[in-house]
C-alpha cells in the first residue's frame, strides 16, 4: 500500500482585473478565483502546495496585482507563482516579494520542495510578446537544479505549453524553443511531469518522453476549435484545476493528475448500505 501522496494543486490563468471590471466585458474572473480558493481550502486532504502557472492578472497593472493579493489572502495553502504573457515581471516581483525567485532581476524562476518532491517553476514569458521562450540563463539554471539529485522526484511547471494542441491561434503562442527545453529534460530522468497553462483547457500528452499536461482555468475556457471554424474565442465551461498526486516509492515517485471541478456538488453518497449490499 502506498503512503499518503504529496498533493500539488495547480491553478492557472487567473486573469484578474481591477475590482468591478470583467474580462472581455463578460467574465468575472475575481469571483471565479474566489470560488477556486474556497474549493482548495475545503478539499480533503488539503493540498500540500499550490502552483500558479501564469497569467495571474490581465492587463497588467499594479491595481490588478493588488486585487489578486486580496483574493489570494484567504488561501490556507502555501503557493508559488510564475508569470505568463499577461503578467509583468517587475510588477509581479514587487507584488510577491516573499517568493524565492532564483535571481533578483530578469526571469522569475524558482524551485520549491514538498516532502521528497522538488517543484521547479520556469518563467517562459517574453516581455511584450504573447509567445513563450526559455532564455539561456533559465535553461542553464534548470539543468543545474535538476542535477542536484538523481533520486528525488521533480515536477517542472511553466506557462507556455511546449507542444501543440491543435487550437491554431493558441499554438502560435507556444514555447518557441521547445527542442532546447526537451534536451535538458532528457538528461534528467527524475522529472516525472511537465505541466503548463495558457490554453485554459485540460490537456494531456507526452513531451520529451515525460507525461505533460495543461491545466484548466477557474474562469473561461479557450474554445476547443480544431478545424478553424471561429476567430479566437472563449466559452464558459465548467471550471477546474489540476491536482498532481505524487506517490513515493523506493526509486521514483509515481505522479497521477486529477481534474478537480471548482464548486459545490451533491455527494458523496455511499454505494453500499449498512448490510454491505448495493443500494
Amino acid at each position: 500500500m502506498q503512503g499518503r501522496p504529496i498533493l500539488i494543486a495547480q491553478i492557472s490563468d487567473l486573469h484578474i482585473k481591477c475590482p468591478g471590471v470583467r474580462a472581455y466585458g463578460k467574465v468575472d474572473t475575481a469571483a471565479a478565483l474566489a470560488r477556486c480558493v474556497e474549493t482548495l481550502n475545503r478539499f480533503s486532504p488539503r493540498p500540500d502546495f499550490v502552483v500558479i502557472s501564469g497569467d495571474l492578472v490581465d492587463t497588467p497593472a499594479k491595481e490588478e496585482y493588488d486585487h489578486l493579493l486580496a483574493l489570494l489572502a484567504p488561501l490556507k495553502i502555501p503557493f508559488a507563482a510564475i508569470p505568463g504573457n499577461h503578467d509583468d515581471r517587475a510588477l509581479m516581483r514587487a507584488a510577491l516579494p516573499g517568493q524565492p525567485y532564483a535571481t533578483s532581476a530578469g526571469a522569475l524562476n524558482l524551485s520549491c520542495t514538498a516532502g521528497n518532491l522538488d517543484i521547479v517553476l520556469l518563467d517562459s514569458s517574453v516581455p511584450g510578446a504573447p509567445h513563450g521562450e526559455l532564455d539561456a540563463g533559465t535553461l542553464a539554471w534548470l539543468d543545474a537544479v535538476l542535477a542536484t539529485s538523481t533520486s528525488r522526484t521533480a515536477l517542472v511547471t511553466l506557462h507556455h505549453p511546449p507542444f501543440i494542441t491543435g487550437i491554431d491561434h493558441m499554438d502560435v503562442q507556444n514555447l518557441r524553443n521547445a527542442s532546447e527545453f526537451a534536451s535538458v529534460l532528457r538528461r534528467h530522468q527524475r522529472v516525472r511531469l511537465v505541466s503548463a497553462g495558457h490554453v485554459h483547457r485540460a490537456v494531456l500528452t507526452v513531451f520529451a518522453g515525460i507525461p505533460a499536461t495543461i491545466c484548466p482555468a477557474p474562469n473561461h475556457a479557450v474554445a476547443l476549435d480544431l478545424n478553424k471554424q471561429f476567430p479566437p474565442s472563449f466559452k464558459i465551461e465548467p471550471p477546474g484545476f489540476h491536482l498532481h498526486a505524487c506517490f513515493p516509492n523506493d526509486e521514483w515517485g509515481d505522479v497521477v493528475t486529477h481534474l478537480v471541478p471548482i464548486g459545490t456538488f451533491d455527494g458523496p453518497h455511499p454505494f453500499f448500505g449498512p448490510d454491505g449490499r448495493h443500494l
